[in-house]
């Protein structure tokens, strides 16, 4: 009964890190299989919340990773061709979506588990594994890269060397 009522929540964190109904159905399945599967390894009293989202993070996590070794990618040209609110001047959740998806994977996690999701910085960082300075930082960098896309603003994008 506690997994089921995780449900809602669940997809719709699925649905703003995929993009995609289909995709998102899924990841949900995945996350309710895998949680059903180890849910000796939850302690009682702890929050069964964070609990799953940890479990679809790192099933998320791992998806995209299996993708980019499968150099699954879209070429920038038909990119190009797809129309954009800044082309028609009106914008809509499509376009709100579009952003956050445009988002780096890191950034767009931490904004969608902090703003959509309504958890606090110190439940992020035990989801995802990470400092707290880091998820300030990831939710800041996020927040300004939306301000600037909205407000139709061309900034450089920087690469990562590695």
């Amino acid at each position: 009964k506690e997994f089921i009522q995780q449900i809602p929540r669940l997809r719709r964190y699925a649905r703003a890190l995929t993009a995609d109904r289909e995709s998102a159905e899924d990841l949900v399945q995945d996350c309710l299989e895998r949680a059903w599967e180890r849910q000796v390894q939850w302690r009682k009293g702890s929050d069964l919340r964070a609990w799953m989202f940890s479990i679809m993070h790192n099933l998320y996590v791992n998806k995209v990773r299996r993708e980019i070794r499968q150099v699954a990618y879209l070429r920038q040209q038909d990119l190009d061709d797809l129309p954009s609110w800044r082309e028609t001047g009106a914008m809509d959740l499509h376009d709100l979506e579009r952003g956050i998806a445009d988002l780096p994977a890191d950034q767009r996690e931490v904004l969608l588990l902090v703003c959509l999701e309504d958890l606090s910085y110190q439940e992020v960082c035990e989801i995802l594994d990470i400092p707290i300075g880091t998820v300030m930082s990831r939710l800041h960098r996020a927040r300004e890269r939306l301000r600037c896309w909205m407000a139709r603003e061309q900034r450089p994008s920087l690469r990562s060397v590695k």
